[in-house]
């Protein structure tokens, strides 16, 4: 059963060998708990895309999918999008687009979002757990 959506800069840790980021996800990657979004795969992407050894990472990026695939946007989440957005704005706490679809994605699956940022805090009933990546 899937658990937790891990966000782009967990897996951006991983890709980079953060013991952290390793240990973390090890587990829930054997007891197949572990999913991610589109829209993850697209900010990790454009992040790989920025360093020399891109095909490297990139290879390795497609490999871990196989173990942690991505959620694909439904009408569902996009819906949660909205409520979220409508929610947030007017009190002046938005979030970006793209971290309120992952957001929506995490609470239509009902899954707990690991993550580093904590703009996802003001999400409500959004459950988070926060990885330490600070750099070994």
């Amino acid at each position: 059963m899937k658990r937790y959506l891990l966000d782009t800069s967990l897996l951006a840790a991983y890709l980079h060998n953060r013991t952290q980021a390793i240990t973390l996800m090890s587990l829930w990657v054997q007891r197949d708990e572990a999913v991610t979004s589109i829209l993850v795969y697209g900010e990790v992407i454009e992040y790989l895309k920025g360093l020399p050894n891109f095909q490297q990472k990139y290879d390795k990026f497609h490999t871990i999918l196989h173990e942690i695939p991505p959620n694909p946007l439904t009408y569902a989440i996009l819906e949660r999008y909205a409520n979220i957005r409508r929610t947030l704005r007017p009190q002046h706490k938005d979030i970006g687009d793209i971290d309120t679809l992952i957001a929506a994605t995490a609470l239509e699956h009902n899954l707990t979002l690991v993550t580093v940022d904590h703009d996802f805090e003001r999400v409500l009933h959004l459950k988070t757990k926060f990885a330490n990546l600070k750099a070994a």
